[in-house]
């Protein structure tokens, strides 16, 4: 379609993560724009389609155990001096450890009359809705009037307006939702283009950048990335010279590998040892060998969790995307426990 400058086809994209037939919903679209250019791009959608067809959505920020305490503490008449202390005791609270031995510490006496109401109340505001923002760039857009499906408003910004609802309620309604975000490095790849162009006369577009240069591999494989989008944190730069990637491939798993899914599933070592040839490539069979032969035999996306789903316990495409939006989800609402049942009777099959 020309959408985007990324080839999907190079890039062995798994379609069904984004468009399937069970999902019975618009397609999930994300578009990345330049930083500076933000506004042109919101007000552009405006100007096409309308302010009464187009509106950002809104997200609920909720009240975190500081931002309760504080609210809860000025409305029952706390002075200020005390909020900051009592605001620094409960920065990591989750609403169910004991805090007696913190309170005390800081000089507050936890059984007084006052602070058992401030626990209480506080207690009862965490994860309570506090106010209305505005998403980084979800924009909704109709066919007719918004203010006939959902409650409208103007942003506090000229020229916007917001609906105030989040995207979770966005889709159970199923209105199409289209992320236009903001990406700084976009910005900057802008710009080193635009200097190319001016100082070495090279007219490239991110669509002709060369690939698989060596070179740059040469400078990734060093750990000489600051700078460089996704890969200059410093747990990127401790796991380049250990992974050593040497194609575009390398580098679409050396950024998925540290993050804490991975991590935490102790997927990390394992993948390092059989790359280094230091343990055997093994895979549990045949037909899982299409799916994890490209990260070794050591599952690291979700889109090898869906394939998994499909191939060794019979799920539908379909199933397996509710699946993946679950793992998602799950720490946030649970839910995990059917699939658990399915997946388990599945692969005994």
């Amino acid at each position: 379609l020309g959408v985007t400058e990324v080839d999907p086809a190079r890039m062995n994209m798994l379609f069904e993560r984004f468009i399937s037939k069970e999902r019975d919903e618009p397609p999930d679209i994300d578009v990345d724009f330049e930083h500076e250019r933000r506004e042109e791009v919101i007000q552009y959608i405006y100007k096409k389609y309308g302010r009464e067809r187009a509106a950002l959505a809104a997200t609920v920020i909720c009240y975190r155990s500081k931002s309760a305490i504080k609210d809860v503490g000025k409305a029952l008449g706390l002075p200020l001096d005390q909020l900051e202390q009592l605001s620094e005791v409960f920065s990591w609270w989750n609403g169910e450890a004991d805090l007696s031995q913190r309170l005390r510490e800081q000089g507050f006496d936890p059984e007084s009359k006052i602070m058992q109401r401030v626990l209480g109340v506080t207690r009862q505001l965490i994860d309570a809705p506090r106010h209305l923002s505005q998403h980084v760039g979800g924009f909704v857009i109709s066919e007719q009037a918004l203010h006939h499906l959902v409650p409208v408003e103007n942003a506090a910004m000229p020229d916007r307006t917001i609906i105030q609802w989040d995207k979770d309620d966005l889709e159970t309604l199923g209105l199409l939702k289209v992320d236009c975000l903001a990406l700084g490095m976009l910005t900057c790849i802008s710009k080193c283009l635009a200097l190319l162009k001016e100082h070495r006369g090279l007219d490239l577009t991110p669509a002709t950048i060369p690939a698989e240069d060596p070179k740059t591999y040469a400078m990734i494989q060093r750990a000489d990335t600051i700078g460089t989008f996704q890969i200059e944190s410093r747990a990127q730069m401790a796991m380049l010279p250990r992974l050593k990637p040497a194609c575009f491939y390398d580098l679409v798993i050396e950024v998925a590998i540290v993050r804490p899914g991975p991590i935490q599933g102790k997927m990390v070592h394992p993948y390092l040892r059989r790359r280094q040839g230091l343990d055997p490539v093994v895979y549990p069979s045949e037909e899982l060998k299409a799916v994890f032969e490209r990260t070794l035999g050591i599952p690291l996306f979700q889109e090898q969790v869906m394939q998994l789903a499909i191939v060794a316990a019979g799920f539908t495409p379909g199933e397996a995307d509710q699946l993946r939006r679950s793992m998602a989800a799950w720490k946030r609402r649970g839910g995990l426990e059917p699939y658990r049942n399915k997946l388990l009777a599945g692969m005994l099959a």
